[in-house]
């Protein structure tokens, strides 16, 4: 799961904010069980990690995607000895649910469970005690949840364990601020029928060399034909004026040609500006400077978010026409 655990320091304002000390960001997320011995295999076929040949106490990163390799969702997947829980960090999940349901046969040794809800609690600038090692969770033990690395996940309803109480949850202005800063997708801003997971800097979560999966063909093709047309970007306007720079604006080049377009914004406290993610077109990549919607609009500083993962070598990294 691409966090941030330790607030990052940047050289370039607006991105050296970090949240205050002794701070936790808090997200809600949606628990789908999968129970059975085809279990993996299921979701090895239906995401675009390889799960397959997980073993219990993996966790692994994943994507929900369709058939054309469009995005439903960015998940978790927690692998244990009876099947495993899919976490639905970002993206729908009842359409995860929808989804995996109709691809399901009679002899498919699969129980679907209903969809819950959780929140995911991820500590900033601070350590609990006993985190898990890279890539495993465990359970929390007499408490109902999880650890996943230094995060914890806990159904909805039960109680963060007091080292965990006792750290400040972030408000909603700088949950949105932490998310653009570290250029994580959400849903339906980024994570949409239009995105794949290329584009989105979600690279890790995907596997090209294992079995046929849903949309394996075109995340193949992709990577094989330099087919990614535009990648993930952050930007930072300062000078906008009494306006706004709101999602679905386009952006432009120096010539006026298409450069893109924004997915979020959000406007900072104390004249510090705006700051937002984009889908940037690949000529526009190594472009210091856009402007938003018009030849007068305000010009937005660009720059590559720490949680965006390039595009497999050749998929659409060059910023060529």
């Amino acid at each position: 799961m691409t966090i941030a655990t330790t607030p990052t320091s940047v050289v370039d304002p607006p991105w050296d904010w970090a949240p205050p000390a002794g701070s936790r960001w808090e997200r809600p997320v949606g628990l789908l069980r999968l129970d059975g011995p085809d279990t993996l295999r299921v979701l090895h076929g239906q995401t675009s990690q390889a799960i397959e040949g997980a073993s219990p106490g993996q966790w692994l990163g994943t994507c929900c995607i369709g058939p054309t390799a469009r995005m439903r969702a960015v998940a978790e997947v927690l692998v244990d000895g009876a099947g495993a829980w899919l976490v639905i960090v970002a993206g729908d999940p009842e359409a995860v649910r929808t989804a995996l349901d109709r691809v399901l046969f009679p002899a498919d040794r699969v129980r679907l469970g209903e969809v819950s809800r959780a929140t995911l609690h991820q500590p900033l600038g601070a350590t609990g005690p006993d985190p898990t090692p890279a890539g495993t969770w465990a359970a929390l033990g007499d408490t109902p949840g999880w650890r996943l690395g230094e995060a914890v996940l806990l159904p909805a309803g039960e109680t963060p364990p007091p080292w965990l109480a006792g750290l400040r949850p972030l408000e909603p202005q700088e949950q949105e601020r932490w998310r653009l800063q570290q250029g994580l997708p959400a849903a339906p801003a980024e994570i949409n029928e239009e995105t794949n997971p290329f584009e989105l800097g979600l690279a890790a979560r995907v596997s090209l060399g294992k079995g046929c999966y849903v949309g394996q063909e075109t995340l193949a093709k992709l990577a094989t034909y330099d087919g990614v047309k535009r990648q993930l970007r952050r930007w930072h306007a300062r000078d906008v004026g009494n306006g706004a720079i709101l999602p679905g604006t386009p952006l432009l080049d120096g010539g006026g040609g298409r450069g893109g377009l924004i997915t979020s914004s959000l406007e900072l406290p104390a004249g510090e500006g705006w700051i937002g993610l984009a889908l940037v077109r690949r000529a526009c990549l190594q472009e210091p400077e856009l402007r938003a919607g018009d030849a007068t609009g305000p010009l937005l500083r660009l720059s590559v978010p720490p949680a965006f993962q390039a595009p497999p070598s050749g998929a659409g990294d060059r910023a060529s026409s």
